[in-house]
């Protein structure tokens, strides 16, 4: 199968954008608190997820026009992370603690943009409280998933972020990132291995690629 991806669609995974609760699948908290039973599966979820240091396996990233790209993933937390696309793409997305960069091999350049502005600063984090109203401002539960909606606001615009754990193991399996036309750039990850030692080079961005911008 041919896979393609336009240029656009990495900075769309990143930078998000606005973007509106999905019709009837997410409940809003708004300044009130969860239920009893909606906190007590967060702060299930908040601790699973918070107790994870590296991970690592295989992505499918879909398009908001149908287009697919694939390839491998390596994350270490706090901070860091490398995306590996599949030919016929040839980029990388990585990020040292800092800063992510965004490396388009055909054509040798590479953007960089602070980690504090992206919506990857959720996933990288050392800890985050996922049973808060501040940052989750969506739940949605069904049988066998829980998708949780994340908001932010940066020199991006305001974002969005999906995060959408399996309800039983309460691993992640996915997230969505919506652009400021509504347009969704979601990535499904499989073949996730937890706690493996991460090696550094992964996570090295090279600052002095000829023609960095």
């Amino acid at each position: 199968m041919m896979l393609a991806r336009p240029p656009s669609l990495s900075r769309r995974l990143l930078l998000g954008g606005a973007a509106a609760l999905a019709a009837g699948m997410l409940t809003r908290p708004a300044f009130a608190a969860f239920t009893a039973e909606q906190a007590a599966l967060l702060a299930k979820i908040s601790a699973s997820f918070n107790a994870i240091r590296t991970m690592q396996g295989r992505f499918i990233q879909y398009g908001p026009n149908g287009e697919q790209s694939e390839g491998v993933f390596f994350i270490s937390r706090p901070g860091k992370l490398r995306f590996h696309y599949s030919p016929p793409v040839k980029m990388d997305v990585i990020c040292d603690g800092n800063q992510v960069a965004i490396v388009d091999a055909k054509v040798m350049t590479q953007d960089l943009y602070p980690l504090s502005k992206t919506p990857l600063r959720y996933l990288l984090a050392d800890q985050i409280d996922l049973t808060s109203a501040n940052i989750v401002r969506g739940l949605g539960v069904e049988p066998d998933l829980v998708t949780l909606l994340l908001t932010q606001s940066s020199a991006f615009g305001d974002g969005s972020l999906k995060l959408i754990f399996d309800r039983q193991t309460l691993a992640l399996k996915q997230w969505i990132v919506t652009d400021s036309q509504g347009l969704d750039t979601s990535v499904a990850i499989y073949e996730v291995e937890t706690g493996k030692p991460a090696n550094p080079k992964n996570f090295k961005i090279d600052y002095y690629l000829p023609n960095s911008k």
